[in-house]
């Protein structure tokens, strides 16, 4: 019988048969919610942390090896991954394709959250607002997104595309990170938008735990230590590249 007919009763009476769900309208009717909105922010947030912890992780071979050797291994590591099943750089291109995925996502429930907000709050706040409760973090947390948004196109067309105005030689990532970081203005920008980063993720891993509903008092001191130090660790991590090119640790 065909969803959405009618079928009879033992007294010959009609009764309409429920139609089945499509099988990804759950989710949309999940996603339309704000609970659901903020789920998928906490799901995709947790999948970006990690790829920024194993990112920056890698990059540390910076300072192995001589002359960055250690470094370009581990690029071309990364390009020849799932060979001969994958061609080459498809295990790359199907991980960009996931982070893109990812980051959509993301950046789609942010701003469903704040149109939301704002549509539950049409006339905005009337004098001066309690910021005790917020953090400088939270508060900033939709433009320091947006700038590390921007900064991360920037850092895509310089170190992996090679349009940044640098030199820049395929295959050769500790060359490339080099060359980019010996322009002072550029590698002050790179710190300036990971600190910037810093204060997202910190927020972020802050917040997901209660998105998510793991939210207990008890294991809010935890909480907090944890993104105080994975935001840390991130920070000091990538900012000591652009620190390392300029005072020549490494050249």
């Amino acid at each position: 019988m065909l969803s959405g007919s009618q079928g009879a009763r033992p007294g010959g009476e009609m009764t309409p048969v429920r139609s089945r769900p499509r099988p990804h309208s759950w989710f949309l009717e999940f996603y339309s919610s704000a609970i659901g909105k903020k789920a998928v922010m906490a799901i995709t947030g947790i999948v970006l942390l990690g790829f920024v912890l194993v990112h920056m992780l890698g990059n540390l071979k910076l300072y192995e090896g001589e002359n960055g050797s250690y470094l370009n291994e581990y690029g071309e590591y990364l390009r020849s991954i799932g060979e001969p099943i994958l061609p080459h750089t498809g295990f790359l291109w199907i991980l960009r394709s996931g982070l893109i995925l990812a980051f959509a996502l993301h950046i789609h429930a942010a701003a469903s959250l704040t149109l939301m907000n704002r549509r539950a709050r049409p006339q905005g706040y009337k004098g001066p607002r309690d910021y005790a409760a917020a953090s400088y973090a939270a508060r900033t947390m939709r433009w320091s997104g947006v700038i590390v948004g921007l900064f991360l196109i920037y850092h895509l067309m310089d170190l992996t595309w090679g349009v940044g105005g640098a030199d820049f030689t395929r295959g050769q990532p500790y060359q490339n990170l080099v060359a980019s970081f010996q322009r002072e203005p550029v590698a002050i920008v790179y710190i300036i938008a990971n600190v910037l980063l810093g204060l997202h993720i910190y927020h972020g891993a802050w917040s997901l735990f209660q998105s998510l509903g793991w939210n207990n008092p008890r294991f809010n001191p935890w909480r907090r230590y944890f993104a105080v130090g994975f935001a840390a660790i991130i920070v000091v991590g990538n900012v000591s590249f652009p620190l390392a090119v300029m005072t020549g640790i490494v050249e």
